[in-house]
This record gives structure tokens, sequence and C-alpha cells, in this order.
């Protein structure tokens, strides 16, 4: 070595030495302390960036698997959701039971927003950043690969100048041994002599071009080397060193960001599982219990025990003790029955649903409470008094609406036609005349207060003025005596007139003007055998006894006049022309509807309200 290349290796090696020196008092560097380790860290980097890629794919399935869960609690929730329409809703436990059902499916929605936020936030967040890394990490590669390779190549002609330089000190060492052979010879002339010393001069003056050659290049493979290991290759490794940091970093924010997305989810999570511990503390058992007793008590007595029937007496040809023909022709069977006990069973029942089942014209509605317990049938009527009254609100709050509309159009025409809101209020009067009408019935029902009676009967015969002997008579209970002209004209083969106000028009009509004797396959029969039994007949609510009972007319109240014309669509409703006066014999009850009766007629009925304009109260 010689000494212009000791130098320069001593001053690229002090350099190095000093930069070690410096970092050595901080963090130690990749570029100083890894200098040579070029394969050794690009082998680093390459992992380190695959087990970035590994770490973003596991939080990818990690949200897919939050996904699938939440739909799994969801279609277990949707699986056993309890029917809308069920009625053991009303127990503590199935109530319970749903509001859980409701908390695991926020638990689900929970577990949703886990996945969306682990999949937004963190699995981008991490490709993104691995894709960015990837390609700063080729690029500095490539810069170390490319300086490298500058290195060599300076290198290379170095080493290429050196053996030149060689050659040429060999080659001029031995044209100078040639000449001081030549010069020594006597027997060389003068000119070959001189010719031996030109080719000494030509080769050393070429000895020493190649010497200052492979001194420039010399300087120059050490002016670079310093400059690549000192400088130019420390900064790619420390920009290296950086990306993996950075990487390390990236993974070490975003296991943090994962945690902190969980860990905000933690209270809601809280909260659905204390909703369902508040839920498991809702539920009561002995009220469960008391529930059930509501529900299926059916509000009959226990049957009294079954009497001794002593058959001796009639084989000895004496006569039986009182009260036991009834016992003989009464079987114990249907006594202690508790089905017994109601309407249905008996003959008058019987007749009544033949009625019904031929004409069609009895039932007005399909629901038939008599074969429901006393208990049942009071719960049921309750439920459907609600029903119809949350109808007619609504309904009254329509035509209200209506009303004012028409108000509105009535006093600025140009906003509208009043006349296309009478067809409107027509359909919604018609509405609430049935739905009234229904109330009406089922009030009386209620009213009954126990007493059995059927949803079968005549529609008409459900008014407010109705007197309660109909169903007396229905629920099997005598009926009142009726007045003398009633009675003569039943005895009459059943042909008098009825008069006007229970016509056919009348909500206290029933069949109207059909006669009993009219109905084919009538119940005589049976009345026969009851009277050939020395029992009474049974009488119904369609027997002409009952049509021939007229209650005296109510008092007129005062007058009206009808403003708009009015067509009766069902039975209690009377149809009026406008203009029409009429006598108020009752007063609207706030259920939009009023009693009156014609002038010059008995004919009465209900009309609405809001049809009428009072004049006088007498």
């Amino acid at each position: 070595m010689t000494v212009l290349e000791r130098d320069s290796h001593c001053k690229g090696h002090q350099e190095i030495q000093s930069r070690r020196n410096h970092h050595s008092n901080q963090n130690m560097a990749w570029g100083t302390e890894l200098w040579d380790q070029f394969d050794n860290i690009a082998l680093h980097t390459q992992k380190g960036l695959d087990f970035l890629d590994k770490y973003g794919r596991l939080i990818r399935d990690r949200s897919d698997v939050e996904n699938r869960y939440a739909a799994d609690l969801r279609s277990l929730v949707k699986k056993y959701q309890l029917k809308k329409k069920d009625d053991d809703m009303q127990f503590t436990s199935h109530s319970a039971y749903r509001a859980m059902l409701a908390e695991v499916g926020d638990l689900a929605g929970q577990h949703e927003v886990v996945a969306e936020q682990l999949a937004a936030s963190v699995v981008s967040d991490v490709t993104a950043t691995a894709r960015t890394l990837k390609d700063e990490r080729k690029r500095l590669l490539h810069e170390a690969t490319r300086l490298q390779n500058q290195l060599n190549n300076q290198r290379q002609q170095l080493e290429k100048a050196k053996k030149n330089y060689e050659k040429s000190a060999r080659e001029a060492e031995k044209a100078l041994e040639n000449y001081h052979k030549a010069d020594a010879d006597l027997n060389l002339s003068r000119a070959e002599v001189e010719k031996q010393k030109m080719n000494s001069s030509l080769r050393d003056q070429q000895c020493e071009d190649n010497k200052n050659e492979y001194a420039n290049q010399l300087q120059k493979t050490n002016d670079l080397q310093h400059e690549h290991y000192a400088r130019l290759l420390p900064a790619i490794y420390d920009e290296l060193q950086a990306l993996d940091e950075r990487r390390a970093r990236c993974q070490q924010d975003h296991l943090r960001r994962a945690v902190d997305i969980e860990r905000h989810v933690f209270p809601i999570i809280h909260t659905c599982l204390d909703g369902m511990v508040r839920a498991a503390d809702t539920i009561d058992a002995e009220k469960d219990s008391q529930l059930v007793i509501e529900r299926y008590k059916s509000g009959f007595e226990p049957p009294d025990s079954i009497p001794f029937e002593d058959l001796s007496s009639a084989r000895n040809g004496e006569a039986p003790p009182a009260g036991s023909a009834t016992m003989v022709h009464s079987s114990p069977a249907i006594a202690d029955s508790p089905r017994g006990l109601t309407i249905k069973g008996t003959l008058s029942a019987a007749k009544f649903k033949k009625r019904g089942g031929i004409f069609g014209i009895f039932s007005g509605s399909k629901e038939d409470l008599d074969s429901l317990p006393p208990n049942q049938r009071r719960k049921r009527i309750r439920q459907k008094l609600d029903d119809l009254t949350s109808k007619i609100n609504q309904e009254t709050a329509t035509r209200d609406g209506l009303m004012k509309m028409k108000g509105v159009y009535e006093s600025n025409p140009a906003l509208g036609d009043p006349m296309t809101i009478e067809s409107q209020l027509r359909e919604n009067t018609q509405r609430l005349e049935k739905l009234r009408l229904e109330l009406h019935k089922y009030q009386r029902l209620q009213d009954t207060n126990g007493q059995r009676c059927s949803l079968s009967e005549p529609e008409g015969n459900l008014s407010r003025s109705t007197s309660d002997s109909s169903v007396n008579q229905l629920g099997g209970a005598p009926a009142p005596a009726a007045p003398a002209a009633a009675a003569a004209a039943a005895g009459a083969g059943h042909s008098a007139t009825l008069p006007s106000h229970i016509s056919s028009n009348s909500p206290e009509s029933g069949l109207g003007s059909t006669s009993h004797a009219s109905l084919p396959g009538s119940d005589s029969d049976v009345d026969d055998s009851r009277a050939a039994n020395g029992a009474p007949p049974v009488t119904d609510g369609g027997d002409d006894s009952e049509l021939a009972f007229v209650d005296d007319p109510l008092p007129v109240i005062a007058s009206a006049s009808a403003l708009y014309p009015f067509d009766a669509s069902s039975e209690g409703s009377i149809p009026m022309q406008e203009g029409e006066r009429l006598l108020v014999i009752e007063l609207d009850q706030g259920d939009g509807w009023t009693r009156v009766r014609r002038h010059d007629s008995l004919e009465e009925g209900f009309v609405p309200t809001a049809y009428l304009q009072v004049h006088s109260e007498r």
C-alpha cells in the first residue's frame, strides 16, 4: 500500500470512527452500526412490512367475525321473536323475554359498529400505510444499490489503473536494465546504446503517466468511498431505520385504536346487559299466576252434589216426591256442565241460533259471546268497547277536520270547492253510524251486568231506548206482561199492525212486520212438548209477544230542522230531507247522534247531530 492509499484510508476510517463515537452517546443508527449489512437490512425491512400486512389481514378477519356474529345474533332474535298478537305478552315473563331479545338486538348493533369502525379506521389505514412504506423501501434500496454499483465501478477503474501502473513499472525497470547492459557491452555500437536509452526513457515516462493515473483514480476512489460510507449510505440506512420505526409505530397506534374502538362500545354493551338484568327483575311470578286466573276464570260455581233418585216409589205405584219429575227429565251431565248454565244450550238459544242461521237477519256480528264463561265474556266486551271507542274517536277527529276544511273552502272558495268534501263527510257519517250502533250494542251487553245476552240478537233491538225486557227474555227470564191490546193482537194470529215507531226502519223493529207464524220450521213443537210437561212455553227476542210489547212514546224536548239531507244506511237511523221539521226526543249523549221523531207520524230514529239545527227546547 502506497503512502497515498494509506493516508486516504486512515482519513475515511477516522471519520467513520468519529461518527460511531458521536452516535454512541445517543441512539445507535443503522448507517454507522450496520454500514456493511445491506442484505440483512433489506431482509429485515421486508419482514417488517410483511408482518404489518399480516396484522392488517388479522383486523380485517376480526371485522368479518364481528359482522357474522352480529348477523347471527339478529337471526337469533328474529327466529325466537314472539308474535305481536300473542296473548301471552301480558305475562311479565314474556315481556321480560321480549325486552331481553331487544337488548340482544342492540348488542348485535354494537358489534356491527365495532366491525364497521375496525374496517374503516384500522384496516384501511394499515393497508395504505403498508403500501406507502413498501414504495419508499423500494426507492431507498434502489438508491443504495445504485450507490454501491457506482462505488464498485470506481473500484474497478482503480484496479485497472493500478494494473497499468504495475505493468508500466515492470516495463520501465526492464528497459532500464537493458540500457545498462547495452551501455556496459563494448561490442554494441553507439546507436544501439542510444536506442536502449531512448526506450528506457520512454518506458519511464509511461510508468510515470500510469503512476499519476493510478494516483488520480485512487484519490477519486477514496473520496467516493469516504462519501459512500460516511454520508450517502448511512443516510439511506437511516431512512430505512426511520421507515422500520414508522412501521412499528403504525402497528402500535392501530393496536391502541382497535382497543379504543372496543372500549368505546363497552358502556353501551354494559347498558344492554343492565337492560337484560332489569328485564329479569320485572318478572313477577305471583302477578303472572294471578293473570292466569283472570284469563281463564269462568265465573261459574262448582256443581252441587247429585241428588239420589228414588225409583222404588214409582215401582210400588206411589206418587213421586215433589221435584222428582224434574230430576227424572233432567240430565245430570247437563246440569253439572258449566256451559249448561249459560244461554247456549237452552231451548231458546237453539231456536235463536236456528233463526239467525236460516235467514241471516238476526246476526249483527259473527262473534258469539254466549260460548264464553261470564268472566271471559265481560273481559271480551270491555276489549271490544275500548276498540270501538278508539275507532269512533279517530272517525270523529276525521269528521272535525273535514268540517273545518269545508268551512275554510266556504269562506274562501279560491282554496277549493266545498262540495268535494260532501262525499267524504257522507262516508265518514256512515262509518260513524255503524261504529256507534255497534258501540250501543256492546254497551247494552255490558249494562246487563252478568245477564246472559247474545250478540246474535237483531241489530235494531240495540238502540238506547230499548227496554231491558227483551234482554231478560233472551236470557231466559219470563217477559213482563204486555198490554191488553198487544196480547189481543198476539192472540188473533199475530196479524195486528205494529205501531209506526217500531216499523222496519226503527231501531226497535227486529224483524219488522214479519210474524212468528211466517217463520218456517218454528219451534211450536218444542213449546208443545214443554206445555205437555207442565213448563211454560219458551219465548225469545224474535217472538211476536215481544214485538207487541210497546213502550209509551218518549216526550218531545225540542224542535229542530235538517240542515243537510241524510240517507239512513243502517238500522236505528232514519232518513231526512234538507229543511225537514223534526221533533227531538233524546239529546246527543256525546256520541254525535240525536234521536228525533217525525211530525206526521210516530216514526223515530237517530240522525247526526251536525246535520240538525235545534230551535228551542221544551
